[in-house]
């Protein structure tokens, strides 16, 4: 077993897995649950996926990206591409936590004005109260019925037994803590949660 210094750091290890050589074994993902991926050569896929599968000690089972990304939602985390992207602030996705805003980078002073001044729109979490699935893309209303902003991610949350979301609103337009989304030429309601759902 080969391990290195930035190995250890970042929860990772360098192992032979199923006879096959220099496998990259990660405590890495952004599910929330825990869990290990492994990098592997494209060659080798089929020879590790069969070892996996025929394990008896694990009752393992296949998932797919949907059940990953229910896993993700259920966690409140965001993805690249739905919930955040190159026109976001960490401000707006409430980020600040990863971000060193003492430090001078490109777009410091636009985060800096933002924490002073408050933000236009905000990534909240929701949570339906009638049966439904928001979806990315949905429309989010008041209660005036006034458009405010828009599902970035959405499921139905197993363990809940609710839909559940992310959405960017416009909080300035935001009377208290319930939304309305837009499913179907309904409009569903919901209240703001914080985030982890779970």
């Amino acid at each position: 077993m080969k391990t290195c210094h930035y190995c250890q750091i970042i929860h990772l290890l360098i192992s032979s897995f199923a006879g096959i050589k220099d496998i990259i074994i990660s405590k890495t993902g952004y599910t929330g649950s825990g869990g290990f991926e492994l990098y592997i050569p494209n060659n080798n896929a089929i020879d590790i996926w069969d070892a996996l599968f025929d394990s008896k000690e694990f009752d393992l089972k296949p998932i797919g990206l949907a059940a990953r990304d229910t896993l993700r939602i259920e966690m409140g985390y965001c993805l690249y591409g739905n919930d955040i992207n190159e026109g976001t602030s960490p401000e707006e996705a409430n980020l600040r936590w990863i971000t060193k805003v003492e430090t001078s980078f490109i777009g410091h002073k636009i985060i800096e004005n933002q924490i002073k001044k408050g933000s236009d729109r905000k990534l909240i979490g929701f949570k339906l109260i009638e049966k439904s699935i928001p979806r990315n893309g949905y429309e989010v209303f008041n209660i005036d019925n006034k458009l405010i902003g828009k599902v970035t991610s959405g499921t139905f949350s197993p363990v809940l037994k609710k839909g559940i979301g992310l959405a960017y609103i416009n909080s300035i337009n935001l009377k208290d803590d319930l939304i309305y989304i837009k499913i179907r030429n309904n409009l569903s309601k919901a209240e703001i949660v914080k985030t982890p759902f779970i």
